[in-house]
């Protein structure tokens, strides 16, 4: 066992039944109350009156306020309690709000960098869970004989040695890099999303660029500070090169048609499109895989990129948002037309989600079999709202019209006229003379 920690365990054992202990205990008391007071008063005040670009380091000092306030108030008890007793208790309690505060601060990071699910919970109780084990192991004393059983286990990977506690260390290294990488794209990619004057397409492309390249360097930084050569890389990314070529070929074209779409601008975050003249909604989210399209019935569709650049797509709102409906009617023939073009011009303006400009035109299409075909062509704003509910108001608008005007809506009718009739017995002996003749 460390000396040090020892002597902190006997000094402990022996003011358990003494006034010392009374003591620490009491100032530990003390200096959590008032770190908690602390704690209290300058959260409230900071979160009332911070701007709110301040909010994620307010946030993060907010998580560590009051181990560190508690902590600062022992070391200074301590320095001051070490002139008269034993101060091993309140040794022991920094250490503890010392791995309070590091649990803290990093829950508070992957929160930041991870959405709300299963892999945050799992990743909190893991890092809480080692941070503790590691103090315990550090105050129980055996730390150092675990950290030189480690270096013991060696073995070989090519010309390279190495042992158990430099693999821990690399992918400690490595999470630590990857995590601050994560950390620095999500800040930026915050920062980029709120910038106004960027197209979103770009913002979304700047923002994926932006986390690969951090990821990547990471990872370099990482793999080159644990000690490992960099240049056995270069076998891994031919193999994976291979991969891409063959098993990967398809996720890759969706990556790479993923980039096309954000940087063409030919879609973009909002658009209405019909995709493969089956699917008809509004863009909710372009990633670098795949498209999200919500459907006029709430239901969202999953259309991987590539799909996008191999097949048509309609864009309703590329270069104007404006999309016009058509409406048919057909009303007979003793109508009165020029009303009728009056009235379904004056129905579609007296409808809100009918636009002014450009103004309803109400055309005579073709005089059909039952009825002359009338034609209304208007124009809307909101094509995602659908255009079923608009054309049932207009509808009922014009049949209640008609009614008043006594115009009348035609149905489909056929007229049959008998033109000779023959008689049965006629038609009998004409049939038997016929098969006489057929028989002769």
């Amino acid at each position: 066992m460390n000396q040090e920690i020892q002597l902190i365990w006997q000094e402990t054992i022996q003011d358990i039944s003494t006034p010392a202990a009374l003591w620490q205990l009491g100032i530990i008391v003390i200096a959590c109350s008032i770190a908690w007071l602390i704690n209290g008063a300058l959260r409230g005040y900071v979160m009332r009156n911070a701007p709110e670009n301040w909010r994620l380091g307010i946030g993060s000092i907010n998580r560590v306020l009051f181990p560190l306030s508690t902590l600062i108030i022992l070391l200074i008890s301590k320095a001051i309690l070490t002139h008269w007793q034993h101060t091993s208790m309140l040794h022991l309690a920094s250490r503890l709000l010392i791995a309070m505060a590091v649990i803290r601060l990093i829950v508070y990071g992957i929160r930041y960098v991870i959405s709300p699910g299963g892999l945050l919970k799992t990743l909190e109780n893991t890092i809480s869970a080692s941070i503790w084990l590691i103090l315990a192991l550090h105050l129980s004393g055996l730390l150092p004989e675990i950290i030189q059983t480690l270096k013991d286990i060696e073995f070989n990977i090519g010309k390279t040695n190495l042992n158990l506690l430099v693999i821990l260390q690399a992918l400690f290294t490595i999470f630590a890099t990857i995590f601050i990488a994560l950390w620095i794209s999500r800040v930026i990619e915050n920062k980029l999303m709120n910038a106004a004057q960027i197209n979103m397409n770009m913002r979304v492309v700047l923002s994926k660029v932006l986390r690969i390249a951090l990821l990547f360097i990471a990872i370099m930084i990482g793999l080159s500070a644990a000690g490992l050569d960099l240049t056995l890389l270069s076998v891994f990314g031919g193999a994976l090169g291979v991969g891409l070529g063959f098993g990967l070929q398809r996720i890759a074209s969706n990556y790479v048609s993923g980039f096309i779409l954000l940087l063409d601008k030919s879609m973009q975050i909002g658009d209405i499109v019909t995709i493969e003249d089956k699917h008809y909604g509004v863009i909710t989210d372009l990633r670098t895989r795949y498209l999200v399209l919500k459907k006029l019935d709430g239901t969202q569709v999953i259309v991987p990129n590539e799909m996008l650049i191999i097949n048509s797509v309609i864009n309703h709102s590329f270069t104007d948002r404006n999309s016009r409906v058509l409406i048919d009617v057909q009303v007979g023939y003793e109508s009165d037309l020029e009303v009728v073009l009056a009235l379904m011009k004056q129905i579609a303006q007296e409808n809100a989600r009918v636009l002014v400009t450009p103004e309803p035109v109400a055309t005579i299409k073709a005089f059909a079999e039952s009825g002359v075909d009338m034609n209304l062509s208007i124009w809307i704003s909101d094509p995602e709202n659908g255009q079923l509910a608009l054309k049932s108001e207009i509808f009922l608008a014009l049949w209640k019209a008609f009614k008043e005007k006594g115009i009348s809506i035609p149905f489909p009718q056929r007229e049959v006229r008998v033109l000779k009739t023959v008689e049965p017995d006629a038609e009998y002996r004409t049939s038997e003379v016929l098969s006489d003749k057929q028989g002769q």
